[in-house]
């Protein structure tokens, strides 16, 4: 089944916060906004466990030429949960991370040849386009709100997500019920996108947690007290 989407806790959505969100939607300016400017699908596991899959609704805008920033909701709907972030960024710039963050971004190669990653709605010589570019990019996601497992609030720390690397990985009735949903055939976008190429080093062997499980985890240690900053007199 596709990523459930558990009822929030609280009142509905009362009349007068609804004229309020009119009248100030005229006056205030959203421009982090208004540059997303396409919405991709995916899939995502969570770095420690690949059996939990999440459908993965990415909204985007660029930054340049060679980076874009993701809102991440569990649906296309009007309703959708915001469930994480995702930062996509060209070779050149993944190449002059430490290997230690490395470790924390994933690949798109696969995904995008394997016909996986699509923009929904999107002809499909339009759509690879673009794909054919994100197709030698990397991405660093992390999601905050686990509703894989039902939970109606973002609860929990937030966690580090990784993307399809190869054959049989996707749950076969999670992509069943997606190209349904969205009419489109995972097979027949494989074949069309067959003359792509990945990053032009190759998939670099740190990224993707070099093939390994992440976890997150929380430490408790020493909270530096106020008195110990520097002050600063003017």
């Amino acid at each position: 089944m596709a990523t459930t989407h558990p009822d929030v806790p609280g009142e509905p959505t009362q009349t007068g916060t609804a004229l309020l969100e009119t009248a100030t939607s005229a006056i205030q300016g959203f421009g982090p906004i208004n540059k997303i400017h396409q919405h991709l699908c995916a899939f995502h596991f969570y770095a420690q466990d690949m059996t939990r899959q999440v459908e993965a609704h990415h909204f985007c805008g660029h930054q340049n030429e060679e980076m874009r920033q993701c809102l991440i909701y569990d649906s296309p709907g009007a309703d959708a949960r915001l469930i994480g972030l995702e930062y996509i960024v060209s070779e050149n710039l993944f190449l002059t991370l430490p290997d230690e963050e490395k470790l924390l971004w994933h690949s798109h190669e696969y995904e995008v040849k394997g016909g996986y990653l699509f923009m929904p709605g999107v002809p499909g010589p339009i759509e690879r386009q673009d794909l054919d570019k994100v197709c030698k990019t990397y991405g660093k996601t992390i999601h905050f709100w686990q509703v894989d497992r039902g939970d109606n609030l973002p609860l929990g720390l937030p966690q580090i997500m990784m993307a399809l690397t190869r054959d049989g990985q996707l749950k076969e009735e999670l992509a069943r019920d997606v190209e349904k949903q969205f009419g489109v055939s995972f097979q027949k976008e494989r074949e069309n996108r067959a003359y792509m190429k990945g990053p032009e080093h190759g998939i670099h062997p740190v990224a993707n947690a070099a093939g390994k499980g992440l976890e997150t985890e929380l430490r408790e240690v020493e909270c530096k007290p106020v008195e110990s900053l520097p002050r600063v007199f003017v």
